[in-house]
């Protein structure tokens, strides 16, 4: 379908023009260019608030493939006949936690078979273990139920070697850290067992790799797999993760500035374990977890934070 848009329109958004002329609902509206059906003078436009100069020439093409968001693609670090290992980005969830969730790592790894002109639903993918949805970094998962049964039991067992790099802030010393994790510690919030409380086993090993300016870049090492353990762990110790939007009350209520992030800094950065049919060993590295890399990524968000912040 095409539209034009003239000068009564200039400063108009896009979806406004597109709901206008198609008479449609305001979701209609906005979903139509958020999926890239929209084409301004020939060119993708997938922002609804783009604005209008008045004389475009504008066309709504229905089927229209979606545009691809590469910071939404999983990459593929090692994959046979048994399992795949995938460096998952941040912001996507391991796993669906809502009935009809899409875009979960499951669906991207589909999607990147997909690509490769397999076909992505006739291999099952089996959940051995996950990771938390705003932690980059990676992960595994079986593609046969024997390889299931047996990563199952290397986690089980805590064979399976699990490195994570992170940033936290103040200095952070070497530490192990143990304690009893519970779904609510009493406000609410998870974290470590209080006097009268039963909770699961958590150690994480940490390691101060560089000081920052009001932070840590860390080492992570865990022997247990609890959820949000690292996270927990570090910010009941005063030093909760940069990024971190949860376990940051206590930090806030003593009277503490976060160092602003728009992504949590926590890293899954090795994974390493026994292949559980060969036995061979296997490892997979993050792409984006050395430590060189996170530095940079904080250093680029502060700096941005820091200029939102000025005024004009």
């Amino acid at each position: 379908m095409q539209l034009l848009a003239t000068d009564a329109d200039r400063g108009q958004t896009l979806a406004a023009l597109v709901r206008d002329r198609m008479e449609l609902p305001w979701s209609k509206a906005k979903k139509l260019v958020s999926t890239g059906k929209v084409f301004v003078d020939g060119d993708r436009v997938t922002d609804p608030g783009h604005r209008l100069r008045g004389d475009e020439s504008i066309e709504v093409r229905h089927a229209a493939p979606r545009p691809r968001d590469r910071a939404r693609e999983v990459q593929i670090l090692f994959e046979d006949a048994h399992v795949v290992l995938i460096d998952k980005p941040s912001g996507i969830s391991s796993v669906p936690y809502e009935r009809g969730e899409r875009g979960t790592a499951l669906d991207l790894i589909r999607d990147a078979w997909r690509r490769k002109g397999l076909r992505a639903t006739d291999v099952p993918l089996h959940v051995v273990h996950r990771i938390d949805k705003d932690t980059s970094g990676v992960m595994v998962f079986a593609k046969s139920k024997r390889a299931e049964l047996d990563l199952a039991r290397q986690f089980r067992e805590h064979t399976i070697e699990r490195v994570y790099h992170c940033i936290a802030h103040g200095q952070v010393r070497a530490a192990r850290i143990e304690s009893k994790l519970v779904r609510d510690r009493g406000d609410g919030l998870r974290g470590s067992a209080r006097p009268g409380q039963r909770g699961k086993r958590a150690v994480t090993h940490v390691e101060p790799i560089v000081d920052l300016p009001g932070a840590t870049l860390c080492r992570v090492q865990l022997e247990t797999g609890k959820t949000h353990q690292i996270r927990i762990h570090l910010s009941e110790r005063g030093h909760p993760l940069v990024g971190e939007r949860v376990y940051i009350r206590d930090f806030v209520a003593a009277g503490n500035e976060p160092i602003p992030s728009p992504r949590l800094m926590l890293y899954a950065a090795t994974l390493a374990f026994a292949h559980p049919i060969t036995g061979a060993p296997v490892q997979a590295r993050s792409r984006g977890s050395e430590p060189a890399e996170i530095t940079e990524e904080l250093t680029k968000n502060f700096r941005a934070a820091s200029a939102a912040r000025k005024p004009d």
